[in-house]
């Protein structure tokens, strides 16, 4: 973004997601200076950029969830609209690196650039790059990827660094075998807090939902939408609260067995579980 002209024989831009300010007159012409000048902190068009970055940071932070909600879900995202939103900053810092699979679900590759005419260039895991133009790409969950170790060995060869967080993010694998009416985790109850307002607000600031006395987040896994809970204790209970047992809904709000829960709503659901637990208050001496 260019410098604008404010009268005030300054002229400010947003430098940084930041309103800053130089001076085109004196000895300090052309310097951009430390801090915004006094004149300036009320002038409308500082507030005017004030606002602009404020929309920007949301608009970053749009960009960055439903990249993320894309690949959670392992949805089909159109080729034509990548390259549709490529140009803006915000989707191409988002989308830059994440691993997409195109029409051979074997094929991996690490996303650099799309074109106006809906060509993807990636860099398939041999290290050449490739052009994909496929109808739909998928980026899919890491949970879902064969090889995950040695395509996470690979990344980190390359330098990829993600916006969103996919090939290093935490999975856990489902075991195989539940009695058949299992419906919850107890692995990661128990998590003790001062307050349940603190548990809540861990919750919150981690991205989850709270509703009721729970945290949850809900995970399309091939086809179907569940929901995974933590039970964080009564909304209006001031006292000591504790991670709860990890549990899924369908859509219906029916419980579902474990045996039933696919493998991305299982690692979510898990790592929901343990994010919360890690938060715990930890007694001197506990060990734990």
């Amino acid at each position: 973004m260019g410098w604008l002209a404010t009268g005030e024989g300054y002229e400010i831009a947003l430098v940084e997601g930041r309103v800053a300010a130089r001076a085109v007159t004196g000895r300090a012409a052309g310097r951009q200076l430390k801090t915004l000048p006094k004149a300036l902190r009320d002038h409308p068009e500082v507030d005017r950029l004030r606002r602009l970055a404020e929309w920007l940071d949301r608009h970053e932070a749009a960009c960055v969830a439903q990249v993320d909600g894309w690949m959670v879900s392992s949805l089909p995202v159109p080729t034509a609209l990548i390259a549709r939103v490529w140009r803006d900053e915000a989707w191409r810092s988002a989308l830059r690196d994440i691993a997409v699979v195109g029409d051979d679900p074997d094929e991996v590759g690490f996303l650099r650039e799309a074109t106006e005419s809906g060509e993807l260039k990636v860099v398939d895991l041999d290290g050449e790059t490739v052009r994909l133009s496929p109808a739909t790409v998928t980026l899919p969950h890491p949970v879902l990827l064969p090889d995950l170790a040695d395509v996470r060995e690979f990344a980190a060869e390359l330098g990829i660094v993600q916006r969103v967080e996919q090939i290093h993010r935490a999975t856990w694998a489902k075991p195989a075998e539940f009695a058949a009416d299992t419906t919850e985790v107890r692995e990661f109850a128990g998590g003790s807090y001062p307050s349940r307002f603190r548990l809540a607000a861990r919750a919150t600031g981690l991205g989850y939902r709270v509703s009721g006395g729970y945290a949850t987040c809900t995970v399309r896994d091939a086809g179907r939408s569940l929901e995974a809970a933590v039970w964080i204790g009564e909304p209006y209970w001031d006292g000591d609260s504790a991670t709860g047992a990890l549990t899924w809904q369908d859509e219906r709000g029916r419980a579902v067995p474990l045996r039933e829960v696919g493998p991305v709503a299982w690692s979510e659901g898990m790592r929901m579980a343990a994010a919360l637990y890690a938060g715990r208050r930890i007694e001197e001496g506990s060990g734990a």
